[in-house]
């Protein structure tokens, strides 16, 4: 992959993008902060790992704290680099060197344009110290929000990077789980090892979760002692250059009518997100994918035998929202649940949902259906005939189903990034 011409080419459209915003706007310049690391408590010196402002990273992959950009039509950026003389903590090294050269590289802000400058970032103690007063004006955020939707030839390059790196310790787990009983801290400790990544540089806390654990959509709460279970569902993913993956996979082991069950409904989600996935096409909304994910759950809830309505009947009565309870997706790129694509909230019915828009080429989202045994929001249909409880207090011992790819919409179809690494969505460990 060529980086650099890659990166030269993502920063000549997004200077020529963000001088149409700032022309609307009627700034002068941004001057986009990178971020200054938060102190975890006011009585210690100790501070959480630096979170890069996405704004910040949408230029270039620099994790260093009190780094500015500043940015004005016509003129090459400007990368303001503080020289760093502590010695109680040194700047981690930049991963890849293929961003040096699209900017002007400074130790000192220079004199700001004249004019109307806009401050991006956290740190208003910055903005105040270069005498910029509108710190995140909203109008001109949503604007360099939009940007982010549509991604270039870099981005996808940098997001795929993130799926292959996220491939190797999804692959190392399901070994791991397959081959003997282990905990979930031993299998969070392996994935992180498999891909190289301290925990703080994951895109988000790994969610490993053996047996009932699965219910909690999000189990970060890992179990210490090994002990025996029949399936393991791993939601995480990795970083490259600031870009997110976001991976689920479901794997069953083992023998019985609850695991043989669960193993059906695992094959059944896996048929189902993959023919959501061949589904994804320009102009189709994406609330509308959703709609039809649950008329598809409701029929994987029919044939496992968990109920016994019609799939239209199951969805109409909320059945289906109960065992499938958040959004079909999101979007994603500098953030995990990115911005850009929801726009405008979803329909009452869908209040999880993140991703609203129509879908359009050079957009990148998760594709991400689930099925849960999830005690509180089933406790409210125990009364309901239509629904095998025997056979739900069976299956809740192994907790619930996600399988999640990361897709790039193009004119004709998509690019699977996910499947491109990691084929299999789930089954059979």
């Amino acid at each position: 992959m060529d980086l650099f011409s890659l990166h030269r080419a993502h920063v000549q459209q997004l200077s020529q993008r963000a001088a149409a915003v700032l022309e609307r706007s009627g700034y002068s310049a941004i001057a986009v902060h990178s971020g200054t690391p938060l102190k975890r408590t006011r009585e210690d010196d100790q501070f959480w790992p630096l979170r890069v402002t996405p704004h910040f990273q949408h230029w270039l992959p620099l994790a260093e704290p009190g780094c500015l950009l500043i940015v004005a039509p016509g003129r090459r950026p400007v990368l303001v680099r503080p020289a760093v003389a502590s010695f109680w903590e040194a700047t981690p090294p930049s991963e890849t060197d293929h961003f040096w050269d699209s900017f002007e590289v400074l130790e000192r802000v220079p004199a700001l344009p004249a004019g109307r400058v806009a401050f991006v970032g956290d740190d208003a103690e910055a903005a105040a110290a270069l005498g910029i007063a509108e710190v995140n004006p909203p109008d001109l955020v949503r604007a360099l929000d939009a940007l982010r939707v549509r991604k270039t030839p870099y981005e996808v390059e940098c997001l795929a990077e993130a799926n292959r790196r996220a491939a190797r310790g999804h692959d190392e787990l399901r070994r791991l789980f397959r081959d003997a009983d282990r905990s979930e801290l031993d299998l969070h400790l392996a994935f992180l090892g498999a891909t190289r990544q301290d925990d703080a540089e994951t895109p988000y806390k790994n969610i490993v979760a053996l047996g009932k654990h699965a219910a909690t959509l999000h189990h970060i709460s890992y179990e210490k002692r090994a002990r025996p279970a029949q399936s393991l569902l791993l939601d995480a993913g990795a970083c490259f250059a600031g870009y997110c993956s976001d991976i689920t996979r479901t794997w069953v082991k083992g023998g019985g009518s609850a695991a043989s069950t669960f193993a059906q409904l695992v094959a059944g989600m896996e048929a189902m997100q993959q023919r959501l996935c061949a589904a994804v096409k320009t102009g189709l909304s994406y609330e509308a994918l959703h709609d039809e994910s649950h008329r598809q759950v409701a029929s994987i809830l029919q044939d496992a035998g968990i109920s016994r309505l019609p799939p239209d009947e199951i969805v109409a009565r909320g059945i289906t929202r109960a065992f499938y309870p958040h959004g079909l997706g999101h979007s994603l790129g500098l953030q995990c649940h990115d911005v850009g694509c929801a726009l405008r909230p979803p329909r009452a019915d869908n209040p999880f949902l993140r991703n609203t828009t129509e879908i359009a080429p050079e957009q990148v989202f998760t594709v991400e259906p689930g099925l849960y045994f999830i005690e509180a929001l089933l406790a409210p249909l125990r009364s309901s005939a239509d629904v095998d409880w025997k056979l739900v207090d069976a299956l809740a011992q192994l907790g619930g189903i996600r399988i999640e790819d990361d897709v790039v919409v193009e004119e004709n179809g998509i690019r699977n990034l996910t499947r491109e690494v990691l084929p299999q969505g789930g089954g059979q460990a």
